[in-house]
């Protein structure tokens, strides 16, 4: 029997009725939750009344499910919500209540999103409202993980149209997540220090704030694509104390500012030192559309441990910088000494941005050439200690990688629509193929991995090129 439309109308449901359609007369009637009989009216104020619905302790979203969110949507603690392939979560843009606050997918239980690369599972708006102009528009609010949401499986999974803002009525302000009136939604948060999250084969995309906000956990972040995330700030991926991640092997095309944001802001006697190990990944197009002097690729900061290896780095804005240098191991400001944030290399087009912010008095570069913005005389580069060892593009040599399919002197750098046809691979001959790191530094999760609803996932290995891949 296939179930084609989830009507979800409560912030306090897990599961309501369901209508299905395309059902022939002789298919048994079999779904995921019985509702129970219509609930009694409403109570007495200063009553309690138990929710009406049986809430299953395991509760599936098959195959080729359409789920239409008109409110808020909670995985409650305890509780947990499997979605199987070709599953579609499609969150209204006209918000919740009179104020349209905007919907957020809250999980405060365990979330498993099993997607396939034919079937991926799609967290999106509806269809109609999926276009070029709303890319920022900032239409819903995302996946909340909070501090009790103890595994989460984003696999094969897209998340797309987010970054809603915050405001009075956000169940992530009534949270204390986030404040109201300051903060916009990624497209993943987690708040949990000792949560367990896996990130990997997904698409996030298309998002007012940062593709993923790390808050706490252990996580593996890998084999993923970014593109257009932050409209105004906000990074690929952003992670603060209270995490231990990998992040590799991923692409991030045209962040607003960075594609890696590492740092241990946050951290206190109960939430640890951030700790990121960050190899492998391609980003690309980073900090063009960011005015100021923040961002460009890459940006360590507050104390995290950071160990930032093997990336390709293309037509960013800066490279990567590490503040306060001279305030070493100080989480409040510093810069752990034991960071390693070397052999990665930096690849320029000969194209100039259509957008130079210059004006020396307000903090503005005036760069407007990636091969410019990796040798400004940048007050957080740390010269002698960062990038000793990596290859960095001059104007007399921009080190082109040959990409199978991406012309880098063909797509404008403040471009953020990822064109699915693109190949990051690279051809026989490119210069990214030798050269990279072949130390001793191990990934957190590599040979232990993190076991997430039964299953054991390994982080990637290092591998012995720059960037996400190498030769097809």
């Amino acid at each position: 029997m296939k179930f084609k439309n989830y009507l979800l109308i409560g912030s306090a449901l897990f599961a309501t009725a369901v209508i299905p359609t395309s059902c022939d007369d002789d298919d048994p009637v079999d779904p995921i939750v019985n509702p129970q009989p219509d609930p009694e009216p409403d109570p007495e104020p200063g009553t309690e009344t138990q929710n009406p619905f049986d809430l299953a302790d395991i509760v599936t979203w098959p195959a080729d499910t359409v789920v239409n969110l008109s409110d808020h949507f909670t995985v409650p603690a305890g509780k947990t919500l499997i979605i199987r392939e070709g599953a579609q979560i499609i969150a209204s843009t006209e918000g919740v209540g009179a104020n349209h606050v905007p919907i957020e997918f809250t999980v405060e239980g365990n979330l498993y999103c099993q997607g396939t690369d034919a079937k991926p599972v799609v967290f999106s708006i509806p269809e109609a409202d999926r276009t070029a102009g709303n890319i920022f528009n900032v239409l819903w609010g995302g996946i909340v993980a909070t501090e009790t949401c103890e595994e989460m499986l984003i696999d094969h999974t897209i998340i797309e149209y987010t970054g809603g803002q915050v405001v009075q009525g956000s169940p992530a302000a009534s949270a204390e997540i986030y404040t109201a009136g300051d903060d916009a939604y990624p497209q993943i948060t987690t708040n949990n220090i000792n949560g367990k999250y896996v990130i990997t084969n997904s698409i996030l995309r298309n998002g007012w704030s940062d593709g993923i906000y790390l808050m706490g956990g252990s996580a593996i972040i890998a084999n993923n694509i970014f593109a257009a995330n932050g409209y105004d700030g906000a990074e690929a991926v952003n992670v603060k104390a209270g995490c231990t991640v990998d992040v590799a092997g991923n692409v991030m095309f045209s962040p607003n500012t960075n594609g890696l944001k590492l740092s241990s802001s946050g951290q206190s006697e109960t939430r640890g030192q951030a700790k990121v190990n960050a190899y492998n990944n391609t980003i690309i197009n980073a900090g063009w559309r960011r005015d100021g002097e923040k961002g460009g690729c890459i940006y360590v900061e507050k104390n995290v441990l950071a160990n930032v290896f093997n990336n390709l780095l293309v037509n960013c804005k800066f490279r990567a910088m590490t503040p306060s240098f001279d305030i070493p191991n100080n989480p409040e400001e510093g810069y752990d000494e034991n960071s390693f944030i070397d052999y990665n290399f930096y690849a320029s087009g000969s194209q100039k941005s259509n957008i130079i912010f210059d004006d020396p008095e307000e903090g503005e570069s005036g760069v407007g050439y990636a091969w410019e913005g990796y040798n400004y005389a940048h007050e957080d580069y740390n010269v002698g200690v960062v990038d000793v060892h990596s290859v960095i593009a001059t104007e007399d040599n921009l080190r082109n990688p040959m990409f199978v399919n991406y012309d880098i002197n063909g797509v404008a750098l403040t471009d953020y629509v990822y064109d699915e046809a693109w190949d990051f691979h690279v051809q026989a001959g490119s210069p990214v193929l030798t050269g990279a790191y072949s130390g001793n530094i191990a990934p957190y999760f590599g040979a232990t991995g993190l076991t997430v609803n039964g299953e054991t996932y390994t982080s990637p290995a290092v591998e012995s090129h720059f960037g996400a891949y190498g030769m097809n």
